[in-house]
């Protein structure tokens, strides 16, 4: 085998490129060689070409070296020379440099004089004294006009001299800190505050007339006075009581038809209107009044956004009664109904605060912006709104949203909340917090009462009056969802799932009472596709022409329930991608104002359980398949992929309500069959003893096994007939509904007829069913729950639906009939015993199994002997209480039992 080139490489040692730098001080070459190469058995030929290979480099790099050492020789050598002549250069300029400095210095000495020395000492100590004698002449000074302070002050008040009063006594302010630590000071600030009060008093008169009248210059000029005498906060509440005074009055004369308070006398003639509309007037005042005062305010204070801001604040707080207290009674007014006028009270304000606060932000940028440069702002901006100016510049405008039934817009990509950036708005949305927190329980009462106040369906059946009054309810849950994002932005989702729950259980609850205590009439004529020769009534045809349509309907109501649970899942997907974008823990929602998605942040509303309810919307989101994907998973199983519910009481009062249908058609379908059996009990046949002939010497008769008793036979032939009445329903597809809640379903077999392949449509053309979705079985809790449901043949649902009606009857028949036996001779027992075998093996066609049958069975073919011994010694195990009643109507021991 030959070596390659790229084989010996790898055969050379890791370090072989480190070995050749030792070559150089090794003076013994072969051994250098023996050392570095290790014995081997590669290819010498590969070997030598790449030595060869190796040689050649290293003559090439040789060569190179040689090269750059030539000239690098030649550079040196060419500037050695010119070295030698700069630093000759550069010694002479230091010598002529060093002695330029020491004829400066002894020229420096020789031009001080000590006489200049002194006079400039002079010059420094003659300063000093003047500036300290002019500062105590200062201080002498103001403390000389605290004698006359108070006269000089009284003077110029009589004289309406305000501003000269004013800087009198700001000057007199000024010099308080000469008396600190003083016995003077405590008489001196009392005086102060005298004097300050009396100038306040004179001015108070004008001030308000001049507010009044809207007199901005007038105004500055007094509040440079207040200000001046460090009675800024005292002016701002004189400016905000003459004001607020108008809306104040709107406010406490308003007549209102909704909150149950006593109508003023002055307001009796007026109207009554509803509080949203009264708010609607009233904050379109408010903002009007706002508008105008931004003007003045800008003129009037140095301020004006921060100014204007606690203007709305303290006319909140100024309202009787409160904001809060007018919210409670209209909710305690309206009762179930208060919840859509809330949502309108809701939005009133939020209309009013996003307008306010553009009001506010219009406020800063007229009083922050000078007219040449846009990009300047003036030195009298404060930190906070330097801050705030920066923040809105690089501000974005995003404006696309969704809309929900009305409902407030998500927008879709994330934003800033735009606005002033003040925090003025939170107390004008904390009355809502109180009944946003309720807002499950507002919801709940409010979707009720709307259920009751619609007319219920009259002269039609219940399937018919089910299909209406579900598309009513799920058009009233549907509209709650706009009311939950317009009060709550989303974050009530949680309290809404559960209000709309306990809405919808209650009211397939409330349907299924109604149809337990509600009666089928009986048709006038025969039901057209039933044959002539089967056992049932007109009233039999109709309950079981009923319970099929009702099934129907409840299968309408589970697939319209999960379509709903669907744009709910949509809902809390958008609001979960809102708040995962959100800027600052807050989603951006134009219609509102930054102060009450702040609220709604902190309030209650945010719990762990909304938290986990979005996190579960956004997971199912990421994780379901793309639309090829679920394409797919369609063809496949018939059924595409469902998501996990979310009505969970709701699905189970379904599944409650399936099962209960159910169980009225299987009592229909075995309407004649009960019949028969109404009287097994009571048949003579139990308690007869065998007729003995007389005669010594006759000879012995052969025992042949008895024949079922009539009523036997009529419910096993009823029984063979079942079959033929699945013939006339074979294209319902109702039957296929919610298998898993049939009573007495055998679960192995439903299991084994969905865990085989499903049918090709072409095989069965006659029997197509509409795949829906259907209850899974019930679980410990009784909560059905919404599955795939995997598409059966016909013969498997009539299988299935045949064994539960075998189980149902075997379990009347095993629990109700035969315990009623009184009593049982032995060739009673032999009879029972007769019939049950025979029905067992009737119902064995049917796939039905009993295991209570077979212990039936067993204990009434026992001798009386057997069972005396079986009863003495407490035996058959599970059967124990079978053994219990054939030993009561046998006469065995029964002390036990």
């Amino acid at each position: 085998m030959s070596l390659t080139d790229d084989d010996a490489l790898a055969a050379l040692p890791a370090n072989f490129v480190d070995t050749l730098g030792e070559l150089s001080t090794n003076e013994e070459l072969v051994d250098w060689i023996n050392t570095s190469l290790a014995p081997g058995t590669d290819d010498l030929g590969a070997m030598d070409r790449l030595v060869a290979r190796l040689v050649a480099s290293l003559d090439v790099a040789s060569e190179d070296t040689s090269l750059q050492l030539e000239h690098l020789i030649d550079d040196i050598s060419r500037s050695a020379s010119r070295l030698h002549y700069d630093l000759h250069f550069m010694r002479d300029g230091a010598l002529s440099l060093q002695s330029s400095l020491n004829d400066l210095t002894l020229r420096a000495n020789k031009s001080s004089a000590p006489e200049t020395d002194q006079a400039l000492d002079k010059l420094h100590t003659l300063d000093i004294t003047k500036r300290n004698m002019e500062a105590a002449r200062a201080v002498l000074r103001e403390a000389e006009s605290w004698s006359t302070l108070e006269s000089e002050v009284a003077s110029l008040l009589s004289e309406h001299a305000y501003d000269r009063a004013a800087e009198k006594l700001a000057e007199a302010h000024r010099s308080m800190a000469v008396f600190a630590n003083t016995p003077e000071f405590e008489g001196r600030r009392t005086l102060m505050v005298s004097l300050q009060n009396q100038l306040e008093a004179a001015l108070s008169s004008a001030l308000i007339g001049a507010i009044t009248q809207q007199d901005a210059a007038q105004c500055q000029a007094y509040y440079a006075i207040f200000e001046r005498i460090q009675r800024d906060a005292e002016f701002r509440t004189y400016y905000y009581g003459a004001r607020r005074a108008g809306l104040v009055a709107v406010w406490t004369d308003a007549h209102l038809a909704d909150t149950g308070e006593s109508t003023p006398i002055q307001t009796t003639s007026t109207p009554a209107i509803p509080f949203s509309a009264f708010l609607t007037t009233f904050f379109s005042s408010f903002l009007s009044t706002l508008n105008a005062e931004r003007t003045s305010v800008s003129a009037i204070f140095p301020d004006p956004q921060s100014t204007l801001s606690t203007f709305i604040t303290s006319t909140l707080s100024a309202l009787q009664p409160s904001f809060a207290q007018r919210l409670n009674s209209l909710n305690s007014n309206l009762g179930p109904m208060a919840l859509p006028e809330i949502i309108a009270s809701f939005k009133a304000t939020e209309t009013f605060a996003v307008a306010a606060d553009k009001v506010l932000e219009r406020t800063l940028q007229s009083s922050a912006f000078s007219p040449s440069q846009d990009g300047d702002l003036p030195s009298q901006m404060t930190d906070r709104e330097r801050k705030l100016h920066r923040r809105r510049s690089s501000r974005m405008s995003v404006s696309r949203r969704m809309s929900l039934s009305g409902g407030t817009g998500f927008n879709l990509r994330p934003g800033v909340l735009a606005g002033s950036g003040l925090e003025w708005d939170t107390e004008l949305f904390e009355p809502f917090l109180e009944v946003q927190a309720e807002y499950g329980a507002l919801e709940t009462r409010f979707l009720l009462a709307l259920l009751a106040a619609e007319p219920a369906p009259q002269d039609v059946d219940h399937a018919r009056a089910l299909r209406e009054r579900t598309g009513v309810a799920l058009s009233l849950a549907e509209e709650s969802l706009g009311r939950m994002l317009a009060l709550t932005h989303g974050y009530g989702a949680h309290r809404l799932l559960g209000a709309l729950d306990e809405f919808l259980a209650s009211f397939v609850s409330s349907s299924q009472r109604t149809f337990s205590s509600s009666t089928i009439p009986t048709p006038g004529q025969a039901f057209g596709g039933a044959p002539a020769d089967m056992d049932y009534s007109l009233e039999d045809w109709a309950h079981i022409q009923a319970r099929l349509h009702l099934l129907d309907a409840l299968r309408n109501t589970l697939e319209r329930l999960a379509s709903f649970e669907g744009r709910f899942r949509a809902v809390l997907q958008q609001i979960a991608a809102q708040l995962k974008s959100a800027d600052g823990g807050l989603p951006y929602v134009p219609s509102t104002t930054r102060g009450a998605l702040v609220l709604l942040a902190q309030s209650e509303l945010n719990s762990l359980e909304l938290q986990t309810l979005l996190q579960d919307a956004g997971t199912e989101e990421q994780s379901r398949p793309g639309s090829q994907e679920l394409l797919r998973r369609r063809s496949s199983t018939g059924t595409p992929t469902v998501d996990k519910p979310l009505l969970e009481s709701t699905r189970g009062a379904v599944a409650a309500y399936t099962g209960a249908t159910q169980q009225a058609l299987q009592d229909a379908m075995l309407a004649p069959l009960r019949t028969h059996l109404a009287s097994y009990a009571s048949l003579p046949v139990w308690s007869s003893t065998p007729v003995e002939r007389p005669g010594r010497n006759a000879a012995p008769v052969p025992t042949f096994s008895l024949s079922p008793s009539e009523s036997m036979q009529a419910v096993a032939e009823g029984l063979l007939g079942l079959p033929r009445l699945f013939e006339v329903y074979a294209d319902d597809g109702s039957l296929a509904f919610s298998l898993h809640t049939l009573p007495h379903v055998d679960e192995a077999l439903l299991a084994s007829f969905e865990d085989a392949p499903p049918p090709e449509a072409a095989a069965h053309p006659a029997h197509h069913r509409r795949q829906s979705v259907a209850l899974a079985r019930p679980s410990i809790s009784g909560v059905g729950m919404l599955t795939t449901a995997p598409v059966l043949s016909a013969e498997a649902i009539e299988s299935v639906w045949l064994s539960a009606l075998g189980r149902t009857l075997l379990s009347q028949l095993t629990s109700t009939i035969l315990p009623r036996i009184r009593t049982l001779t032995p060739s009673g027992a032999a009879q029972l015993a007769s019939d049950l075998g025979y029905l067992s093996t009737i119902v064995g066609a049917l796939n039905a199994e009993s295991e209570d049958l077979v212990q039936w069975r067993e204990c009434v073919g026992l001798s009386d002997e057997e069972g005396r011994k079986l009863v003495r010694e407490g035996g058959m195990g599970e059967g124990r209480e079978v053994l219990g009643n054939v030993a009561r109507m046998r006469g065995w021991a029964t002390s036990q039992y």
